[in-house]
């Protein structure tokens, strides 16, 4: 099961809470924290886009980017070995590490786009 719902660039992930029998969900990547909430799942979907919309409007009036900022740097953390593969790839191809590392997670995020069922 998919548990992440997406509007407009924003996204959140499906929770349940078994105890109250509700459906809940978090804005995820803003600054701010913007949560709604449902007893059905289509219920929580119109909540959700309502959030999205809400944001967006609040951002508009406050002249303030939506979306949160990234930096474009993090680390990844892998075995010794794979490191090691990664960068003898790298090299084969004249490129550096961080263009070897860029161009597999975009690959990556490609093929699991053309999965998605829409």
């Amino acid at each position: 099961m998919n548990n992440v719902l997406q509007y407009k660039g924003f996204w959140t992930k499906v929770n349940y809470e078994e105890e109250t029998s509700t459906f809940w969900g978090k804005l995820e990547d803003i600054e701010d924290l913007v949560s709604f909430e449902s007893n059905t799942i289509e219920g929580l979907k119109k909540e959700f886009r309502d959030a999205v919309e809400e944001h967006i409007k609040e951002c508009e009036e406050l002249n303030k980017d939506p979306y949160k900022k990234y930096k474009g740097s993090f680390n990844v953390r892998i075995e010794p070995e794979l490191h090691r593969k990664a960068t003898l790839f790298a090299e084969s191809f004249n490129i550096s590490l961080n263009q070897f590392v860029a161009k597999a997670i975009r690959d990556e995020i490609e093929a699991c786009e053309s999965k998605r069922v829409k």
